[in-house]
């Protein structure tokens, strides 16, 4: 019962933002026009595939320090929390460029280029993981490699698409949210709506956890 707040939180939050998202006033801009409430539902899913990947790379991190195998379960959970949001991340910002781009994907755009790129790392470390059968080796192996994916997923996405032309806003020149269209009616949706998913993902790497620890038990037992 301890932990129950923060799942409360989520859905309260989540919920707020789903209702606040498609019934308050957003800036009527040219192209963007009632496409802009997408802010609220793809942005935060891009956050908490940030927040669950840097838990995994925290968890990984510590595996190697103290050899000790529930950090290289906690690491790989995470990973793969922050993987499965990565869809709806993909689906709500191919739908949001069909709409304002006139197309679901383009490769002229660096984020977009840098965002397949970050998946398909991610990809090949559940590959890594599979094809190991002895525990040790590989949670050092996916320990050692989840570093070299986490920087290479801060290169594609938050390094490479500011140092060229793109699309999105904030880069490459392209004026960013804060500075022309996420007014105070937004930032009290858009705030609370990070914030929720954020909570969800934690209460969806409680439930992993905990399904997988029962898993090793029954396999232990058996």
């Amino acid at each position: 019962m301890k932990n129950l707040w923060y799942k409360i939180l989520s859905v309260v939050l989540i919920l707020f933002s789903i209702i606040a998202g498609l019934l308050n006033d957003v800036p009527r801009l040219a192209i963007l026009n009632e496409s802009i409430r997408n802010l609220y539902f793809h942005v935060p899913m891009w956050f908490v595939l940030l927040f669950q990947m840097s838990l995994s790379l925290y968890y990984a991190l510590k595996f190697l320090s103290n050899q000790d195998l529930q950090n290289d379960l906690k690491s790989v959970s995470a990973a793969q929390i922050g993987f499965f949001f990565s869809i709806p991340g993909i689906i709500t910002g191919m739908l949001w460029a069909k709409v304002t781009w006139g197309t679901y994907w383009t490769f002229s755009d660096p984020k977009l280029n840098g965002v397949a790129m970050s998946i398909l790392v991610y990809t090949a470390y559940f590959i890594l993981r599979n094809s190991i059968d002895d525990e040790i080796k590989k949670a050092k192996l996916s320990a050692v490699y989840n570093i070299f994916a986490y920087v290479m997923m801060m290169v594609f996405i938050m390094i490479l698409p500011r140092l060229t032309d793109s699309l999105h806003p904030g880069n490459g020149g392209n004026p960013a949210f804060s500075k022309y269209d996420l007014n105070n009616n937004m930032r009290i949706v858009f705030y609370p709506a990070v914030l929720g998913w954020i909570l969800f993902s934690i209460w969806l790497l409680e439930i992993k956890l905990r399904i997988k620890t029962l898993q090793q038990h029954l396999t232990s037992s058996l």
